[in-house]
């Protein structure tokens, strides 16, 4: 029995904006709902574990699931690496009563927005400016010089999909960003 009331809730940002962090606030301060985890075609990393922090699934197990319709959204990142959300964990959270929390790059985002147009709240987690993207980006220590150009070129683009969520939050200071992303999210789940 799927819940008929449930919602979802789907934060979508450009990298380093601040979304996980805003999304681990909200998880922990608003009481019933749930972190959707997502599939991924990509090996496990060290200390990652399948059905917690992914569902790891061969490239191969992953085409057959599109081709079953399996997936609410997905996506083809680089060749053979793929991304998405089951069905059937949306399903899983629901019949525990509670509320669907994704957490999802900006297509999979408006994905999941157009297949449930009334039963979500899409959030966009916008960043400052695209300086301070950049400067977060830098303080992770992840990057390279060519990855930091192309994750700042895509996050050009994806910033001119923010009007087509249904809010847009600019998380300047984190703290205030989670405040402000509990209070819609209470508004919109009761």
């Amino acid at each position: 029995m799927i819940m008929k009331e449930g919602k979802l809730l789907i934060f979508s940002a450009p990298s380093g904006a601040g979304k996980t962090s805003i999304v681990k606030g909200v998880l922990a301060r608003v009481p019933g709902l749930e972190f959707s985890i997502s599939a991924c075609s990509r090996p496990k990393r060290p200390g990652e574990r399948d059905g917690v922090d992914y569902y790891f699934l061969s490239p191969g197990a992953f085409r057959k699931k599109i081709e079953e319709n399996a997936f609410l959204e997905w996506e083809e990142v680089y060749p053979g690496s793929y991304y998405g959300t089951l069905l059937s964990e949306v399903e899983r959270i629901w019949q525990q009563g509670k509320h669907v929390v994704f957490d999802v790059d900006v297509a999979g985002g408006l994905t999941i927005k157009k297949q449930f147009p009334v039963r979500s709240l899409a959030i966009f987690i916008r960043p400052p400016s695209l300086e301070v993207l950049r400067e977060r980006l830098i303080n992770r220590g992840t990057e390279t010089t060519e990855s930091l150009q192309k994750r700042l070129g895509k996050a050009e683009e994806e910033l001119s999909y923010a009007s087509q969520f249904d809010h847009i939050l600019v998380n300047d200071v984190l703290e205030k960003a989670i405040d402000e992303a509990c209070e819609l999210v209470k508004k919109f789940v009761v």
